[in-house]
């Protein structure tokens, strides 16, 4: 068996980069050739998509709204990328899935654990989208709980910057990259790498996670490969 991961891409990474929202075919497209190129390779590759370049349910969108509303609008955001990501792996020539906690059988599968394991047995890239299903969960949170349910090897987390450091990069010009660090590292000095409860699911089901730069071609290929890019947490 080829190595299983869970590849958790953020909405904000989808975004057209000059109006900050909605969805950039050209991003989208580049990011598919990647994962295309590693899944003909052999590896087994999950994804969970975000939605923060449509809605996000604690964004100042939502403001004075109800929390449970708001994310559930959110997780209705994530299958709108969930849709153009599998337009393009489809394209890219990747046979590709969606399974989503939320019904909407006229565009996508159920979220069925054992055929999300069938299908990423048979070769073909799985999205998960939608979240957990469930209001006040992050997509980190459903990142780390996907891979504990498929038996994922790694959490992948591509972001905005080329890791976790020890102060804010944008803030702090001479902020450091940190290479390794281990679960209680993140929790007790509160670093974003993802929220407490992603974290906490990763460390009790041992599924190390590791940060890159969604930005710089060729990461997504090493961050499957299990090359050394970005930040390791473990």
């Amino acid at each position: 068996m080829g190595r299983r991961v869970v590849l958790k891409l953020s909405g904000e990474a989808f975004a057209d980069q000059e109006l900050n929202y909605g969805i950039d075919p050209r991003i989208v497209d580049r990011v598919a050739t990647e994962i295309a190129q590693v899944l003909a390779e052999g590896y087994q590759i999950a994804i969970v998509v975000g939605g923060g370049n449509i809605f996000r349910g604690l964004s100042s969108a939502a403001k004075g709204m109800d929390r449970a509303n708001a994310d559930y609008m959110g997780m209705l955001a994530t299958v709108i990328n969930a849709l153009a990501l599998r337009d393009s792996l489809e394209r890219a020539g990747a046979p590709t899935r969606v399974q989503t906690a939320l019904n909407i059988q006229e565009v996508a599968e159920p979220y069925i654990r054992l055929r999300a394991i069938r299908h990423l047995e048979k070769g073909r890239v799985v999205i998960f989208a939608a979240g957990t299903g469930n209001p006040f969960f992050t997509t980190d949170t459903t990142a780390a709980l996907r891979a504990a349910e498929v038996g994922a090897e790694a959490v992948l987390k591509a972001t905005k910057v080329d890791g976790v450091y020890d102060s804010d990069p944008v803030t702090n010009p001479d902020a450091k990259l940190l290479d390794n660090l281990t679960y209680m590292e993140v929790l007790a000095e509160q670093l974003r790498v993802m929220d407490s409860t992603a974290i906490t699911m990763c460390m009790e089901n041992d599924i190390p996670i590791r940060v890159f730069n969604l930005a710089k071609p060729g990461n997504i290929a090493s961050a499957v490969r299990g090359d050394a890019v970005g930040t390791r947490v473990h």
